[in-house]
């Protein structure tokens, strides 16, 4: 496990568009499926990160609070699963229900959609606002297993949700994700 951190896009980005098989519905969906009102939320996740595990249930927490709010989201797995099986499109789906997500998980088998958003770790976030124009990336909050004492809050993803869907200004001082490396295909 080789801790890698967010190449942090550069903000007001426009999203780039995906179409993707949902591991739980089985349905393809596109970008345009998740967009909401407010912001949507990217999130490159996968089953066996222990930095993704570590902050599970606050992801699961945010997309369940600011659902309501306006806010769609997405999770991604882009890892090769011939070397990682255990982030295999089965066991996504088992990983999503147990977890509790109500937002589709989608499967990356080709990586394109994780090297169009410049993904470089598990967990890492990226928040687009009502037009598609990325806002925030980078860290769900300071927390890290066996990396420091900080509990899980999700305050720096809240931060800037709360900032976009009162139409105020993120601040621009973001701290990269820090997890493990997506898996890339040789």
């Amino acid at each position: 496990m080789a801790y890698t951190e967010s190449n942090m896009l550069p903000l007001g980005t426009q999203a780039p568009d995906f179409s993707l098989p949902d591991t739980v519905s089985g349905r393809m969906v596109s970008l345009p499926d998740i967009a909401a009102p407010k912001a949507t939320v990217v999130m490159f996740l996968c089953n066996h990160c222990p930095y993704v595990l570590y902050v599970n249930d606050e992801i699961a927490r945010i997309a369940k609070e600011y659902a309501a709010k306006g806010v769609g989201f997405v999770g991604i797995s882009s890892n090769d699963v011939e070397v990682y099986p255990e982030d295999a499109p089965d066991k996504m789906r088992t990983h999503a229900l147990e977890s509790g997500y109500t937002f589709p998980y989608l499967y990356d088998e080709t990586q394109d959609v994780a090297r169009r958003y410049d993904a470089a770790c598990t967990p890492d976030f990226y928040v687009f606002d009502a037009q598609l124009r990325l806002v925030y990336r980078g860290q769900l909050d300071a927390s890290r297993p066996k990396r420091n004492p900080i509990p899980v809050s999700g305050e720096d993803l809240r931060a800037a949700l709360d900032a976009v869907i009162a139409n105020k200004p993120v601040n621009p001082v973001q701290r990269p994700s820090g997890g493990c490396n997506i898996k890339w295909k040789n």
